[in-house]
């Protein structure tokens, strides 16, 4: 599967996103070492601590399915910066990678991407 086969099964996610306070919707698309692919939205809430992110709903779509090694994950919105997973979803990211990485596609307006290793973007996870 190619970057932009990821980043667009990410794209159509993000139509089924729940977003009426934030008004940005974000789809994620989770690829698993197995080959399979989960995707998520993110789902708001009014007390906004319940809301979840795009690549927290895939991911535990994933785990749901019996699966817990992830190699990449694209994550789609349209703005200015290019959408990065929080602090939260990478922690939770992390839990699934063992002593390996996973790549994180990120995306802003016009299609436009980048990559990064989550080695990268959480060096010093909570570990147990």
């Amino acid at each position: 599967m190619t970057d932009r086969d990821l980043l667009n099964m990410a794209r159509e996610a993000a139509q089924n996103a729940y977003v009426p306070y934030s008004h940005f919707p974000v789809g994620a698309a989770l690829e698993c070492a197995d080959g399979s692919v989960f995707t998520g939205c993110n789902v708001e809430n009014g007390a906004l601590g319940s809301t979840i992110c795009a690549e927290r709903t895939a991911i535990v779509k994933a785990v749901s399915e019996g699966r817990r090694k992830f190699v990449r994950i694209a994550i789609y919105g349209e703005g200015e910066n290019y959408c990065m997973p929080c602090g939260s979803c990478r922690q939770v990211m992390s839990e699934f990678v063992g002593q390996g990485d996973m790549e994180i596609l990120c995306t802003r307006s016009g299609g436009r991407y980048v990559s990064y290793r989550l080695s990268q973007l959480l060096p010093h996870p909570f570990e147990l």
